[in-house]
């Protein structure tokens, strides 16, 4: 009776602090904490559309509407393949909240996705990681099962909720953005929401 007590007592204080621990991730996001729109944006890593959202969208997104304090958006994971997974891992392994890390991965995505496996993958996106001089621990961030769980949860939560199927999907204040991914439409739509 007292091992059969003492078990659960473990069980319990594991969960609690599982949970606990994961839910000491941080999500990464830009702008204001208090603006009036929120863009969810669920990507992959190896997603050459979401690297042209990086490029071609994002900056003018930012300097209209973030940086002015009117809208903030979250970066949500949505790994299409082994790679993404574990580009997302790294971007998520500072758990500072800043984009730093993944601007970057998306800005060179060219120079680490390449590779005949997972294995030469892994090596090209940890050569590049240290390359850039981003100082954190390449194999105990793709192996820490919190931040694997954390992303794998944001795509299941991104399926389930929003029906996520493809990347980059802009989520705007809980509604799916359904237009053609491009500025022009993207600030019509949150013009409308100001």
């Amino acid at each position: 009776m007292k091992k059969t007590i003492q078990s659960i007592f473990f069980i319990a204080i594991t969960f609690i602090i599982n949970n606990v621990l994961a839910s000491e991730i941080n999500r990464i996001k830009v702008g204001n904490e208090d603006a009036k729109i929120t863009i969810i944006a669920y990507e992959s890593l190896t997603c050459s559309h979401c690297a042209n959202f990086h490029k071609n969208v994002y900056p003018q997104l930012k300097k209209e509407f973030i940086d002015t304090g009117l809208v903030k958006i979250e970066f949500r994971h949505f790994p299409l393949d082994i790679i993404a997974f574990n580009a997302s891992k790294i971007a998520q392994c500072k758990n500072d909240g800043n984009s730093e890390i993944l601007e970057t991965l998306y800005a060179n995505q060219q120079k680490w996705v390449k590779g005949n496996n997972a294995s030469e993958a892994n090596d090209n996106l940890k050569k590049f990681i240290e390359e850039q001089g981003i100082n954190i621990d390449f194999k105990r961030c793709i192996t820490d099962k919190r931040i694997e769980d954390f992303v794998l949860n944001d795509r299941i939560e991104g399926s389930k909720e929003f029906k996520v199927n493809a990347t980059p999907t802009i989520i705007i204040n809980n509604e799916k953005f359904e237009k053609s991914l491009n500025y022009k439409n993207l600030k019509k739509s949150l013009e409308k929401m100001i």
